[in-house]
């Protein structure tokens, strides 16, 4: 029976790590839109762009497979105070990147830092996914819903922290939006250090091996695998394509078309993942989870990842037979894509409570890491693939490699029957 941790203030300490993960998820967003936009703006291929992101991704991979042995050695204080401490150390070295570098050295340059990124924005996520594990009382339900209180308001601000670094670049510039996130960032810091109550633990009561990060449960493992098809489904589409495609529609090629090109495309990658946000913020209530057995909300997350199979293959084809960049089909993307956002996040609510509900309290870090390894592979692998697809066929290419990601995704939930 896995038990929560007994804190003498538990919400407060949920609160804090929530204000946490918020204020680092804020930047994150907002460096991310940062890049893409700005290195766009000076000319860089949709593969060039994706190159900038691999490095983010595949040190979530590595660190994922790690954070979980460190906390379980140091604690979850640790890896969250020194997550938040590398991404302002990361958003301070990017000020020193110089415009007057070669193509080659800046992509190499912004890849280091954007894995340092990487490296922070794991390290924070498996540090809060975990305290949530520990800290929710054992009362039905309350699990979920603290789990989807966290995520969905991490993916809010996320999404705030998309519209944010796009009006900041287009308002105050690439380096000046950089100072100004990191000061924040390190006020934020200062501030969470002193509110922090103790008595947040995290270690493990057992001697954890390096080499231990494999979870022997396979409900776990087969979790992990549709989470990693499943975010690189969205990704094929979300972190180049989709993007690069908009920039192309609302800007005429002036710098006061390319101004307004980047508050267009910065509000509506906000606007889908604060709805994303809001709709998993939500998935308890909408999905009616509440005193469910395990079992039932297993069947429910096979179900929902039936209902995403279509829609990508559905843009696709629309876009493919579309007249060019027209206003319906701009619309008809809009439309779409929402919907796309409201199942997969009814999806991802699921697979975060279920990854919470199969683990071991013991191990708790260690089947949560390996998860969110996972997860990040997904993205590597979207990352590439959606500046693959885009070099190479365009945004109607991206959403039907996406389509084939979301039945990979059901094809593998599908094995949590019998397990």
């Amino acid at each position: 029976m896995n038990k929560s941790i007994k804190l003498e203030k538990p919400l407060r300490a949920y609160a804090t790590v929530t204000a946490s993960y918020w204020s680092f998820m804020l930047t994150d967003g907002a460096l991310r839109m940062l890049v893409l936009l700005h290195f766009n703006a000076l000319g860089f291929s949709p593969l060039q762009l994706a190159w900038l992101f691999l490095l983010y991704e595949l040190a979530g991979i590595i660190t994922n497979l790690s954070a979980g042995w460190l906390a379980a050695r140091f604690g979850l204080l640790a890896t969250l105070y020194s997550g938040l401490i590398l991404q302002i150390g990361a958003l301070t070295a990017l000020i020193g990147l110089d415009n007057t570098w070669s193509i080659t050295s800046s992509v190499a340059f912004v890849m280091a830092v954007q894995g340092a990124a990487g490296i922070a924005k794991d390290l924070t996520k498996m540090s809060s996914k975990s305290a949530v594990k520990l800290l929710a009382p054992s009362e039905d339900g309350t699990l979920f819903r603290w789990v989807a209180i966290l995520t969905g308001s991490k993916n809010a601000i996320k999404g705030l922290g998309f519209f944010l670094g796009a009006a900041l670049l287009a308002l105050v510039g690439f380096k000046a939006a950089l100072w100004i996130m990191a000061i924040g960032l390190l006020i934020i810091l200062i501030a969470i250090f002193f509110n922090m109550p103790p008595g947040l633990p995290g270690r493990s009561k057992k001697a954890e091996k390096l080499t231990d990060w494999q979870s022997k449960d396979a409900r776990i493992n087969i979790l992990s695998l549709a989470r990693l098809f499943l975010f690189g489904a969205r990704d094929v589409w979300f972190v180049v394509g989709l993007p690069i495609y908009f920039q192309s529609v609302f800007s005429d090629g002036t710098p006061e078309g390319n101004r307004e090109a980047f508050f267009l495309v910065g509000s509506f990658m906000a606007i889908w993942i604060i709805g994303y946000g809001f709709v998993q913020s939500l998935a308890p209530r909408l999905i009616g989870s509440k005193n469910q057995g395990l079992s039932m909300v297993v069947g429910k997350a096979i179900s929902w990842s039936a209902l995403l199979m279509p829609l990508p293959f559905i843009l696709s084809i629309t876009v493919w037979f579309a007249d060019g960049s027209s206003t319906w089909l701009t619309s008809a993307l809009v439309f779409g894509l929402l919907i796309f956002g409201f199942i997969f996040a009814i999806n991802s609510s699921l697979h975060s409570y279920l990854i919470l509900a199969f683990g071991d309290t013991d191990r708790i870090t260690r089947d949560v890491g390996f998860y969110y390894m996972a997860n990040a592979a997904g993205r590597l692998i979207g990352t590439l693939l959606s500046g693959l697809s885009y070099q190479f066929g365009g945004l109607a290419c991206c959403l039907a490699v996406a389509g084939l990601m979301t039945f990979l995704s059901w094809f593998t939930a599908k094995k949590l029957k019998h397990t």
